[in-house]
């Protein structure tokens, strides 16, 4: 006997290319294309030797009193993490326990099922509809648990809060997870519903609107009890899960409100222009409500496209899996960025 037959095999998580190679146009991982605020900057140059020589606090106190004040919940409401992937991992561990599978959807984010393969989760993918949205039926069975991301990736497509809540209602015997990491891009967020449903837990970031992909802030709310369940998880795995930069970076994002909402309102703009553009060059898409777009053109071959924007140095998503390979997702960069993007396509297309 080896010692390999006791390793936990799993088909690891995907990211998107990060190119080591300069003047590249990237527009393949959803990263902000805008610094962070000015007082994150500020933030991180206070953090003292003697804060870095310190552990820090298990708690992130000073992380979670600022994002219950902004989003005007109880301390004991929020929970915090390394990224939302790990607030995601957490849960996954804590709450989908049973024998009974969980419910994503077959097009989403690829790390569901990865999570659920490392812990041995049962799981189940239900079809989206041909117009790649959600059908809330589908979630209304027997199961050990649901997450759904609102916006959905790669597709930016929304569903309803309507909708949302029915589902959640549907499911009093199991948790609900809401994964909102794109929900600042004018997607309605459900964090209201915390006060009605104590087995709904809403996850965001702090990697999209507010440029800080690299510093690892993620962040949930629920319930006391639901929060109380994931910190117990949470200090049985690792108590230092946040450091001191990423909870000074972290307190003075959340504080710069005027900040957040222009670098929104920017990327927003930006993409309805990108629309209206790649409309006129033929191509079709979900009417996204995230940083990023998911096309295919009608005539030309999305693999092709991938190949061709590679070469001239501008990055984009291409997932070859079913249902989704004639699709590109183009993550919305700055103007200038998606110009250039979009004089690049136009070259290619009329070659």
């Amino acid at each position: 006997m080896s010692w390999t037959e006791n390793v936990r095999r799993v088909v690891p998580y995907t990211p998107g290319e990060q190119p080591k190679e300069q003047n590249i146009i990237k527009l393949n991982t959803n990263e902000n294309p805008y610094p962070p605020s000015p007082a994150v900057r500020v933030a991180i140059r206070e953090v003292t030797e003697e804060g870095m020589r310190r552990y820090p606090d298990p708690s992130a106190d000073v992380l979670v009193s600022a994002i219950a004040e902004e989003y005007g919940v109880e301390k004991e409401e929020v929970f915090v993490g390394v990224g939302s992937d790990d607030v995601l991992a957490m849960a996954f561990l804590t709450f989908f326990n049973s024998e009974k599978p969980v419910l994503f959807p077959d097009i989403t984010y690829s790390f569901y099922d990865v999570w659920a393969d490392l812990y041995r989760i049962p799981y189940e993918c239900m079809p989206l509809k041909d117009d790649f949205t959600i059908d809330p039926e589908d979630y209304k069975k027997e199961n050990g648990g649901v997450i759904l991301p609102n916006p959905n990736a790669p597709t930016g497509v929304c569903m309803g809060t309507d909708a949302i809540e029915s589902i959640i209602k549907s499911n009093p015997d199991s948790v609900v997870i809401i994964d909102e990491a794109y929900v600042d891009f004018g997607a309605v967020s459900v964090l209201p519903l915390i006060r009605k449903y104590d087995n709904l837990l809403v996850v965001q970031t702090m990697s999209k609107s507010r440029s800080l992909a690299g510093m690892r802030i993620g962040f949930a709310f629920g319930d006391a009890k639901l929060i109380k369940y994931l910190n117990d998880v949470k200090f049985s795995f690792n108590s230092y899960t946040m450091n001191q930069t990423a909870l000074a970076a972290g307190v003075a994002a959340v504080k710069d409100r005027a900040y957040f909402d222009t670098c929104c309102k920017k990327i927003i703009a930006t993409r309805e222009w990108v629309k209206a553009e790649l409309k006129d060059l033929g191509f079709a898409f979900p009417d996204a409500k995230s940083n990023f777009i998911f096309a295919t053109h009608l005539e030309y071959p999305a693999k092709k496209l991938f190949d061709e924007l590679k070469s001239r140095k501008i990055y984009v998503r291409y997932f070859n899996k079913p249902r989704i390979d004639n699709y590109i997702r183009i993550t919305i960069g700055t103007d200038a960025q998606m110009r250039a993007f979009l004089n690049a396509v136009t070259e290619i297309l009329d070659k």
